[in-house]
Parts: C-alpha cells; sequence; structure tokens
C-alpha cells in the first residue's frame, strides 16, 4: 500500500525554456518538457527510501516569449543568441532557437510506502533541502532553474493547494470542447474533421453585416467564444514506422532503448483559474500506457 501526498515547487523561475513546443505551435513549452523533467527527477532519487513521483500539475505565472518585431505590421521573430566563432575565425551558422522566460509552480505526486512515510514525515526538511539541489540542477522544457520561492508539502489537493496556486493559470485538457466544436462545424460542413476544429479555434472570423448602409460596422466571432481560455497544444507522438530495436538506429541519442520514427500529436488545452477548478486530482499530467505507437501524456488516472 503506498500514500499519495502533493509537493509543490512554489514559483520556479525558468529561462530560456524552449518555446517551440511543436513542428506548429509555440509559446508555453511542450507538456512533455515538465513530465519528462519530473520523470528525471523521480529516478535520481534513491530507489531504496520507498518513494517514487508521479503526475505533475502545471501552473503558469508569467510567460515571455523572448521575441522582436520592428513596427506593429511586422511579423514576431524569436531573439537570437551569438554563438561563438569556429576554430577558423569563421563565424558559426545561427540555427534558429526559441526561448521564453517563465515563472511556474508545478505541484508533484508523490508515492510513498507505508512504511517511508513516518519516517519522511520525520525528515521532510532534508527531503524538500535535497529535492531542492537536484531540481536546480537540471533543466526543465529545456530552460535553467534560476530560482524557486519554497517547497510546500499537502497531504490532499485540498482549497489550501488552491489558494496557494494564486494567482496562476492551470493547464487543462480540453478534448471535450474541441469534440462539441468539431460537431459544431459538421453541421454545416459535414466532411470537417477534428484538425479543422482546432485551425478554427485559432481563427477569427470578420463577417460584414447584412445591409445596403454605406458605414458597416463589421462583427468578429470565434468559436472559442464562452468556452474559455482555449490552446492548440501538442500531446505526444503517433508512431510513423516499425519500432528499431536497441544499436540499430545510427546517431541514435539512447541507443541502449528501442527508437521510433514518430510525429506530434495536437490536441486542446484550457488554462483555467484555480478557484474553477473543482477538483485538482484530475490536473496532474502522466504517461498514458502506450498503445496502438500512441505515446501520449493525458490527466487520465491510467497510470504505467
Amino acid at each position: 500500500m503506498t500514500h499519495t501526498s502533493y509537493l509543490l515547487l512554489d514559483r520556479l523561475e525558468i529561462q530560456a525554456a524552449n518555446t517551440i513546443s511543436s513542428p506548429l505551435t509555440y509559446g508555453f513549452p511542450a507538456i512533455t518538457g515538465f513530465v519528462g523533467a519530473i520523470h528525471a527527477l523521480g529516478r535520481r532519487l534513491p530507489a531504496e527510501n520507498g518513494i517514487s513521483l508521479g503526475g505533475v500539475l502545471i501552473a503558469s505565472h508569467q510567460c515571455s516569449v523572448q521575441q522582436y518585431r520592428p513596427h506593429s505590421y511586422a511579423d514576431y521573430t524569436f531573439n537570437q543568441t551569438r554563438n561563438p566563432i569556429k576554430k577558423d575565425g569563421k563565424t558559426a551558422a545561427i540555427v534558429e532557437e526559441g526561448k521564453v522566460n517563465l515563472t511556474v509552480s508545478l505541484v508533484i505526486e508523490v508515492n510513498i510506502d507505508r512504511q517511508a512515510h513516518k519516517a519522511l514525515r520525520e525528515s521532510a526538511d532534508e527531503f524538500e533541502q535535497t529535492i531542492k539541489q537536484l531540481i536546480m540542477q537540471q533543466r526543465i522544457a529545456g530552460g535553467s532553474v534560476f530560482n524557486m520561492r519554497s517547497i510546500k508539502w499537502f497531504e490532499s489537493t485540498s482549497r489550501d493547494l488552491q489558494r496557494a496556486l494564486l494567482p496562476a493559470f492551470v493547464l487543462m485538457d480540453a478534448q471535450n470542447d474541441l469534440a462539441e466544436i468539431t460537431e459544431e462545424i459538421r453541421k454545416n460542413q459535414p466532411q470537417a474533421t477534428a484538425l479543422d476544429a482546432l485551425i478554427d479555434v485559432e481563427t477569427m472570423h470578420h463577417i460584414p453585416p447584412d445591409t445596403e448602409q454605406k458605414e458597416t460596422e463589421w462583427r468578429a466571432t470565434s468559436v472559442k467564444t464562452g468556452r474559455g481560455w482555449l490552446v492548440p497544444i501538442p500531446i505526444g507522438f503517433q508512431g510513423i514506422a516499425p519500432l528499431i530495436a536497441p544499436s540499430q538506429l545510427a546517431n541514435s541519442r539512447n541507443p541502449e532503448y528501442p527508437s521510433q520514427y514518430v510525429e506530434c500529436v495536437y490536441s486542446l488545452g484550457k488554462w483555467v483559474f484555480p478557484y474553477r477548478l473543482n477538483d485538482l486530482s484530475a490536473c496532474f499530467w502522466r504517461y498514458s500506457q502506450p498503445q496502438n505507437n500512441l505515446y501520449l501524456v493525458t490527466q487520465t488516472n491510467d497510470k504505467l
């Protein structure tokens, strides 16, 4: 039997994280950047202490994409870094990168063996210091952690945890909204797909009035109206080729593991104010069991 507690990493300040979350989206880093960071953190904890890390809740306080445009009619471009010159004295090529500075709070599920639960409560300060040292030593979504306000324990996803997240917005799965929008579009376009709905979410329609008057006022509409702060998000990958055995793929980053060619899977997310959430236990992102060559992160309770 295990006991689940919740560890709040309050106000993590991350600099130069990867703002390009997928081949088609940018802004807030990809969810996998945070889930992967917590997975890496859990692997660095001693296995004999009876503690494992589970899902992670992502709450954003501030997000500043490092971008520039010379005037209001120009497109935004990412700010680029100047790389050191090469050995021959020539200027190194600039590979376009997108960076973002952000402040987030992360709530981590901590699964503790009942035998270790009492011991952990007696040495909570030492465990918190260990977590702080480890989190400051690793990357999160490709960015460096420069500061963290505090670490707090919670025994449940109570109102106290909701208050501790304020002011922020929690990233939630909005697949139900995507399904509803898809059905609405299909009333006029029977062949429409979820991809059409996803594109329509990011579209603002400007419609002129049906009148013959010389002076007209255009009307702006969006399928997002009344549904909250919806955003397209990548939620994992779809395998597009057979699995390749370990050490069989040239230049693989981790040759000791199987490899596979994949492409990005998109869905719809929603930024929600914590007080509008009835149950924070449904807000934790985690890896789902791979099925049909789908490798996804979800907010379901299906654990690996």
